[in-house]
């Protein structure tokens, strides 16, 4: 792990976002809460808020961050047809959350992918990243 002792305790954010594009059918059977598995975005919303509190078990060099907010916001969305998935993680350490947003998305994607995968095995994870990050000497970024 990186020694991240010297630097400053300071508010720290990032914002990821990603989405899964999946059949029209699948969708309908999303929005109609439909689905083999039962209700998704509650299950997904979930399992990203999980993943996020796991982020230091799950990839090898994270710190383990004390973590003061997690939220994650999964939406159906036709255009796509799919769900859009936003993840934003708060903490006051020494180091940045992007990770812990980023794999707040990644699990909550691949739980979309899991609950969907009886109706269109083909469902995908598109256009993940971090959107947004502050805190730290880098300040605010944006993507």
């Amino acid at each position: 792990m990186v020694d991240v002792s010297a630097k400053d305790v300071t508010a720290r954010e990032a914002t990821a976002e990603a989405q899964i594009v999946m059949s029209e059918p699948a969708y309908a059977a999303a929005a109609a809460g439909e689905l083999p598995k039962g209700e998704l975005l509650d299950v997904v919303r979930l399992a990203g808020i999980m993943a996020a509190k796991r982020t230091p078990e799950l990839i090898p060099f994270c710190h383990p961050l004390r973590l003061t907010h997690v939220d994650v916001e999964a939406t159906l969305d036709a255009a796509l047809p799919g769900v859009r998935l936003r993840a934003t993680v708060r903490c006051t350490d020494r180091t940045g959350v992007e990770m812990e947003a980023l794999t707040a998305c990644a699990v909550a994607g691949l739980t979309v992918i899991d609950m969907v995968k009886a109706v269109d095995p083909w469902a995908r994870l598109e256009g993940m990243g971090v959107r947004l990050k502050r805190g730290g000497r880098s300040g605010t970024r944006r993507r």
